[in-house]
């Protein structure tokens, strides 16, 4: 089973972020809280981890892992531009529960899935989680649970789901904003919305008018 660090403790806070570190660089997954839910993550760049992530959760490659960033500015070293939507959405909305679809640069060594040049990107709202993603840089996250079982809301649902597969535990609490993320495909001149959720698209539509659901 994995190691556990009980994040509110700050030495083993300290610890858990340095051993999931070095977990996530060795291609290992690692479980770790969002402002959402808990979620399994595993390097972006190291394609046998994202598969690892995926066989992990029993999720086929048609459904391409999102990936999670430390900072705002991270967006523009994964993307060849950053559409003006987007950067509108960011700034409004991150760090939060919005979920921006983008073409990313084509030079990026990576493998999330099925993506056909796309890459989800989101900046969570949560301090551990931040902390964890400016160490390790991007990561590919998804909700800790198998699929089409309920999201992983505390470490310990997250353990009894995919612990087994997982070298490190950072828990961080229950997490109280169940709600899944908004997702809004930037790759187009009107942005759309592909999945609603934490954000209310009203409030999407406040900043980018043209939205579309």
């Amino acid at each position: 089973m994995p190691d556990v660090y009980d994040c509110s403790d700050p030495e083993l806070r300290e610890q858990g972020l340095t051993a999931a570190a070095v977990a996530v660089s060795r291609g290992e997954l690692v479980l770790v809280p969002t402002d959402t839910v808990y979620g399994v993550a595993a390097d972006a760049f190291t394609p046998a981890a994202v598969t690892r992530l995926l066989a992990a959760k029993n999720r086929g490659r048609s459904m391409p892992t999102p990936v999670l960033i430390g900072e705002a500015s991270t967006l523009a070293g994964l993307v060849t531009t950053v559409p003006k939507t987007a950067h509108a959405l960011a700034e409004a909305f991150w760090p939060g529960g919005l979920t921006l679809v983008v073409e990313h640069a084509p030079s990026l060594a990576w493998d999330l899935g099925d993506a056909e040049g796309t890459v989800a990107v989101r900046l969570p709202d949560d301090d551990v989680a931040r902390d964890l993603l400016r160490r390790t840089g991007p990561l590919a996250v998804s909700s800790a649970n198998r699929s089409g079982r309920p999201a992983a809301t505390t470490a310990e649902e997250a353990v009894a789901q995919l612990g087994e597969h997982a070298a490190v535990v950072l828990d961080a609490g229950p997490r109280t904003g169940s709600s899944a993320s908004t997702i809004v495909d930037c790759t187009a001149p009107a942005p759309r919305v592909l999945r609603h959720g934490a954000i209310d698209v009203a409030r999407l539509r406040e900043v980018v008018p043209e939205l579309t659901d």
